[in-house]
């Protein structure tokens, strides 16, 4: 019985969706972790005599070159680093709220219930580019105040769904034993509610990764992300954008790394989904 559930653990990992998606995030991940190492000071190295080169015609330029001659994977693979950075504490500033207001709204009901789940349909009411445009103009773009605006466009998601599984599970035998015994609220909420609900929020932080790398490209490319001196994708697609008739290595580059780390996070969320939920499984 032991060795039938080893394997079928170990079977899991032979999935295609696992596979290609680890492969996929793990590389660039591991390119973007070690840009520094692999290309010295060479996003930002400019050589006017070699501009606009196009790709594989020099060992050193793998890529091509911008139009201020600088390396195009070395700008792609360092401009990871704002995407992913975006990416990842934009999600984890959204868990972080979005549980605790799920927790407390779904376990306490009532009058907090009410306010959160209220204030919650009526951003979810606002279309995302009206809320993106609204904060940059009061607050002004930068790095700093795209993760806050995606923190706050996203907590809710979080919030809605744990809602939803702490009142399925509020009432069940272990919260009123815990509750029979004296246990403390804050304990109920953290050690016996949130364990049982973790895997839902564990996927959709997957998508949602890769959803605010999508809107973080973006928004850039539209003037309204990071600064456009600190090389980003969606940065690189706007610069390339004037020259995709005679240099379209510039944006095409940085256009598939954005199409492969969105792709492999999505396949790991959907193996994640499937192996979190059983009952969930579509047929393959």
């Amino acid at each position: 019985m032991a060795a039938t559930t080893t394997k079928a653990r170990f079977a899991r990992y032979k999935n295609l969706e696992f596979i290609l998606g680890a492969v996929l995030t793990g590389g660039i991940c591991f390119l973007v972790v070690f840009s520094d190492l692999l290309f010295p000071g060479g996003a930002e190295k400019i050589d006017l005599a070699a501009r606009l080169m196009a790709p594989f015609a020099h060992a050193d330029h793998i890529f091509g070159t911008d139009p201020l001659g600088r390396d195009v994977l070395a700008r792609v693979v360092s401009g990871g680093k704002i995407s992913l950075q975006v990416g990842v504490l934009s999600v984890a500033g959204a868990v972080v709220i979005g549980v605790i207001m799920g927790l407390v709204s779904g376990y306490y009901r009532g009058f907090w219930d009410m306010i959160v789940m209220r204030f919650a349909d009526v951003q979810l009411a606002l279309p995302f580019i009206l809320l993106a445009i609204t904060f940059i103009a009061i607050v002004g773009g930068g790095l700093t105040n795209m993760i806050i605006l995606l923190i706050i466009s996203q907590w809710v998601q979080y919030a809605r769904l744990v809602r939803g599984s702490v009142l399925s599970l509020r009432d069940r035998e272990f919260i009123q034993s815990a509750k029979a015994i004296g246990v403390r609220d804050i304990h109920i909420l953290f050690r016996h509610l949130l364990p049982n609900l973790i895997g839902p929020v564990i996927v959709l932080m997957t998508l949602n990764v890769a959803n605010n790398i999508l809107l973080e490209s973006s928004l850039t490319f539209l003037g309204l992300g990071v600064d456009p001196l600190i090389p980003s994708w969606g940065g690189m697609l706007a610069d390339g954008r004037t020259y995709l008739q005679n240099a379209w290595w510039v944006s095409v580059f940085p256009g598939l790394a954005i199409l492969l780390t969105v792709l492999g996070l999505n396949l790991l969320g959907d193996w994640l989904r499937d192996s979190l939920d059983p009952t969930g499984r579509t047929s393959k």
